[in-house]
């Protein structure tokens, strides 16, 4: 177990130390696109570093969607979505170290790629939007995940899921960037909020709230076997009726 939670501490600081790193250091070189790709690539990264470990979950989210679908047992959640935070946490800290040492830069001013919402903040997008976007792209993220990563998927399939996911997350950037600064994990919204404060943590619960209820949902519709082939969904209700 100790070894999964300092799997997914690494792998949260990967996301966060790619992701935010590539928006605070070299946004204005790479724009949303490079932005976007730093964000999907940092799953990949995780994902064929530290999967055949703890499974690269990197997200509160995706584990608890894990948790409902019956496929994460409950004593690992809560340790899981520390460890997740924690690494988020580092990642930042990295991140405003580097940062601070730019002429110029200021943490008020400049950021730490914090999630928001509103006036002054990207395309001032209301709250409203800022939930629809979060609830959504998450719930549409964790179902790629369980679906990529199921167990009746190939092993010619399941060794492409870190691709398919960090290419999902990078789409998703593509879309939301603007909206909220993507969030769709409470993890990658905490560490950068920590540091930056004020309006950050504010508007930080957004990015609690909505992700897990997305994931929440994915979690559900994958146990209620929505995303498996007919035949295979037929077989385990037929294991289950037998137990």
């Amino acid at each position: 177990m100790t070894k999964k939670l300092m799997a997914e501490v690494f792998g949260t600081f990967i996301l966060v130390f790619f992701g935010c790193g590539s928006a605070v250091l070299m946004g204005e070189q790479i724009g949303m696109l490079g932005i976007s790709i730093a964000f999907g690539l940092a799953i990949v990264a995780a994902a064929y570093s530290i999967g055949a470990i703890s499974g690269a979950h990197l997200n509160p989210a995706v584990s608890l969607g894990f948790l409902m679908s019956g496929r994460m047992p409950a004593g690992e959640f809560a340790g899981y979505v520390l460890a997740q935070i924690a690494g988020a946490i580092l990642g930042a800290l990295v991140v405003f170290l580097i940062a601070s040492g730019k002429t110029g830069y200021s943490l008020a001013v400049n950021g730490l790629g914090q999630n928001g919402f509103g006036p002054g903040y990207l395309g001032e997008y209301t709250m409203g939007a800022a939930l629809i976007f979060e609830l959504v792209a998450t719930f549409v993220f964790v179902c790629v995940i369980l679906a990529a990563t199921a167990s009746h998927v190939s092993a010619a399939s399941t060794a492409l899921a870190g691709l398919a996911i960090g290419l999902t997350l990078a789409a998703i950037h593509l879309v939301g960037i603007n909206v909220t600064g993507v969030s769709v994990n409470p993890a990658r919204s905490i560490g950068p909020a920590i540091f930056v404060g004020g309006k950050a943590i504010a508007d930080l619960w957004v990015f609690i709230v909505a992700p897990l209820a997305g994931g929440a949902a994915a979690g559900l519709a994958h146990a209620s076997g929505f995303f498996r082939p007919a035949g295979v969904q037929a077989e385990a209700k037929g294991r289950a009726s037998a137990v």
